[in-house]
């Protein structure tokens, strides 16, 4: 199956270069590319991409609150959010936003296609850099109230659903998930949706997140 994927960026070499790199995938294919934000929602509805390269800084309406109005959507498609800079503090505001994953733009080709081909099948990706900074924010988030909130949330979940999601907040992919905890990879994508279904959120990043919170990890 062919992975479809909207650009969004308002560099015209930026979106030229994404463009060429997943170009050279047979699986993949640029369906579109828009230069800003508020062009997105109509480039969804016109194209109908499985995932967005999503810059975080463009003129008009940043990708933060581009990818924050797809969430409206009944089945939104999944956001990659592209940052120049290794500390960004957009990174928690776009996860939180509904981001899956987050990817700087000195990223190599094989990074990149391989970032766009784990987020179509599910999974989430963080460069290394913006992965530290969302760790060090979750660790020293001194809000008693979130994570009273999370310990809340995740009390409403089964066993098998705390196992998942406590699997995903270790990174692991569905597969992974499965043979770790003995159990087909079917019944952990169904135990994963009911988890974020309870857990109100889209995401396998914020899941982690929660998990992070509750003390799950």
């Amino acid at each position: 199956m062919t992975i479809r994927v909207l650009v969004v960026d308002d560099d015209a070499l930026t979106c030229g270069a994404l463009r060429s790199i997943l170009g050279s995938a047979d699986d993949v294919e640029v369906v579109a590319s828009v230069e800003d934000g508020d062009e997105v929602m109509e480039a969804v509805h016109r194209h109908r991409p499985d995932v967005i390269l999503m810059d975080v800084r463009m003129r008009r309406q940043d990708g933060i609150s581009a990818t924050a109005a797809l969430q409206s959507l009944t089945d939104p498609p999944r956001v990659i959010v592209l940052t120049t800079y290794e500390h960004d503090n957009a990174v928690m505001r776009a996860l939180e936003a509904g981001a899956t994953s987050f990817l700087l733009k000195s990223a190599g080709p094989q990074e990149i296609i391989g970032a766009v081909r784990a987020v179509a099948a599910g999974d989430s990706v963080l460069s290394p850099g913006p992965a530290r900074q969302v760790i060090e924010q979750l660790l020293s988030d001194p809000a008693r109230e979130r994570r009273v909130a999370a310990e809340g949330l995740v009390a409403t979940l089964t066993p098998r659903e705390v196992d998942v999601v406590r699997a995903v907040g270790h990174g692991m992919t569905n597969a992974e998930a499965a043979r770790s905890l003995f159990m087909g990879e079917a019944t952990v994508k169904s135990h994963l949706s009911s988890a974020q279904l309870k857990l109100g959120v889209q995401s396998r990043t914020q899941v982690a997140v929660l998990a992070e919170r509750a003390g799950l990890l």
